[in-house]
């Protein structure tokens, strides 16, 4: 269950959104929430809806005329997502009749709510920390299965439980050394009677399996991205449809003939892989084809590994040591030796200087297993227990606690103790840890985060 959280409640501010996806469906959602709605019903309905039950309908216009039919659902506070009253309106899903009762509940004195709002208010009103708020979004935005289901787990607060256990054990911990400084006589012989120094030992172990669970989580929601690079004709495209299993990029043994970036996403292990097909790199009077080449670049920039690809027959040429030259130093690289059903070479993986090396076939598929493995090893996949979704900043407030946990331990280990700085880093690392779950968090950075969800959320 979360925590109450430490901001004030909201204002009953009564706000309204469609609540399901732009376009056609069969059913479209109107959510409302603020308080005292009962009036609102009554306005749109001539009903008085029973609390949690399907009401059947008519939607009525300001002049009494029908807008649609269908089920009306009154979730009176503090019984609701948001915490506060919230009706649903059930109708037909086309865009028109949407925006029609959209503008029936403007009119009737709620505001268009602003994205993200609703997970707001149910995060201010205590129903949901900010990790489980987080993660409706990331549900909604989850590129695969796995993703899904870590954040499912998320959502039903599975990683804000470890989060809380983390810094119950905290506050044990700090309750022991601040006793001992309210007693100095105490000292340092307390600390290690109530295996003070054991528990922190413990409790860092614990942070570091939390730190990989959720880095494997951001790896699913993420994924990596891609990218193809090399000279015309060495096979890029090839392998770009070898890697989907379709024949997205064109294939001719013509120098030029991939102009644009083509984009595609595969999974490998659950994991998004965001692969993107590059124009050949090479020096070129054809202005269309010296657009692609700068295109290609700016890709790659912006990539987190680059599949430097090369002829197999004629190993690395100077080109592609320029090319080499060129790449970002953060960026991860692996070498691909392609067309070995031509060169006569095995499939294999071996070490370069600075990179890796695989020896495969796009044409044939032979050594593309060992591409994908490798894309796993790169990314730092591994098959871990009950992944939780996480954030960039999760990974950041998590690596932050691991950081003052560990400065507390070498203040403690170090000749001469100082409790006043154990403390304190104890106390920095549980304000790290409660910014993930809301607890320590600037009003800025909760306007920013929110602000990245859909309207209607």
């Amino acid at each position: 269950m979360a925590r109450p959280p430490t901001t004030p409640r909201l204002k009953p501010e009564t706000i309204a959104a469609i609540a399901t996806a732009p376009g056609r469906g069969g059913v479209g959602v109107i959510r409302v929430s603020g308080s005292d709605l009962l009036p609102v019903a009554l306005a749109l309905t001539g009903k008085t809806p029973k609390p949690r039950y399907a009401t059947l309908a008519d939607f009525k216009a300001a002049d009494g005329s029908t807008i649609d039919s269908g089920l009306l659902l009154y979730f009176p506070d503090p019984n609701s997502f948001t915490g506060e009253d919230v009706l649903e309106l059930q109708g037909h899903g086309g865009p028109v009749v949407m925006q029609m009762l959209l503008a029936r509940c403007l009119d009737l004195g709620a505001r268009l709510a602003e994205p993200g709002e609703f997970s707001r208010r149910a995060f201010l009103n205590g129903k949901l920390d900010l990790a489980q708020a987080e993660a409706v979004a990331d549900l909604i935005d989850a590129a695969t299965t796995s993703a899904a289901r870590s954040a499912v787990r998320s959502l039903q607060g599975e990683f804000s439980k470890a989060i809380h256990s983390l810094t119950d054990e905290l506050i044990n911990l700090r309750m022991l050394v601040e006793a001992t400084l309210d007693f100095p006589e105490e000292d340092i012989d307390f600390l290690k009677a109530a295996n003070a120094f054991g528990r922190l030992e413990t409790l860092q172990l614990k942070l570091a399996e939390v730190f990989d669970r959720a880095g494997q989580g951001k790896l699913l929601q993420t994924g990596l991205h891609v990218v193809l690079a090399g000279q015309p004709n060495v096979g890029k495209s090839s392998l770009l449809n070898r890697l989907t299993g379709d024949d997205l990029a064109i294939v001719t043994p013509i120098a030029g003939t991939t102009r644009d970036a083509l984009r595609s996403t595969i999974q490998i292990e659950g994991i998004p892989l965001h692969i993107i097909d590059t124009a050949g790199l090479r020096e070129t009077e054809d202005e269309v084809e010296k657009i692609g080449i700068e295109r290609s670049w700016r890709e790659i920039e912006r990539a987190d590994v680059v599949l430097l690809l090369v002829d197999a027959r004629a190993g690395i040429a100077e080109a592609d040591r320029e090319i080499l030259a060129r790449l970002p130093e953060r960026l991860k690289r692996i070498t691909i030796y392609n067309k070995i059903d031509l060169s006569g070479k095995p499939a294999e993986r071996h070490d370069e200087p600075d990179t890796t090396a695989i020896s495969l076939s796009a044409r044939s598929g032979e050594g593309i297993e060992l591409l994908r493995q490798e894309l796993l090893n790169i990314a730092g996949w591994h098959q871990a227990e009950d992944v939780f979704i996480a954030r960039e900043r999760h990974l950041r407030a998590l690596a932050a606690a691991q950081e003052h946990i560990a400065a507390a331990r070498n203040v403690v280990e170090g000749p001469l103790p100082a409790l006043e700085f154990f403390a304190e880093e104890l106390r920095l690392a549980q304000q790290s840890l409660g910014e993930i779950t809301g607890e320590f968090t600037a009003d800025d950075l909760l306007g920013v985060i929110f602000s990245r969800f859909c309207i209607g959320k």
